[in-house]
């Protein structure tokens, strides 16, 4: 069973920051593949979107909204994704979802979700 637990997530004040972290274990086995990692955010009333998203390779993806304020970045001896959330406003507000794409050394490819994290942002 895998489980990726979040943390970070609070309340904070518009042009704060925050920093999320979401942690991938369980029974990944010795030999296991991430394709990738991603932070996902629901607002209320919303579709869930993509945040942004970083490959094995180390190639990133930002949602146009979040470009130059949001930095993921990932330790891969720790199977940890790290969302630097800086100049938040409002409209970042919403639950975040910690997202991947793993093979454990026993099962298929397979995706994952988080339970997700709240951020609240006040203006």
């Amino acid at each position: 069973q895998v489980q990726l637990v979040e943390s970070g997530g609070g309340l904070v004040q518009a042009g704060g920051s925050l920093r999320l972290s979401c942690v991938a274990s369980g029974d990944l086995g010795n030999t296991f593949t991430i394709n990738y990692l991603a932070w996902y955010r629901q607002a209320p009333g919303k579709q869930r979107e993509l945040v942004a998203r970083i490959g094995s390779g180390g190639t990133t993806n930002y949602a146009d909204s979040v470009k130059g304020r949001f930095t993921i970045s990932r330790h891969n001896g720790e199977n940890t994704v790290y969302l630097q959330m800086n100049s938040l406003n409002p409209e970042d507000t919403g639950v975040y979802y910690c997202n991947t794409e793993l093979q454990t050394q026993w099962g298929p490819l397979t995706n994952y979700w988080g339970q997700g994290t709240q951020v609240t942002v006040s203006s």
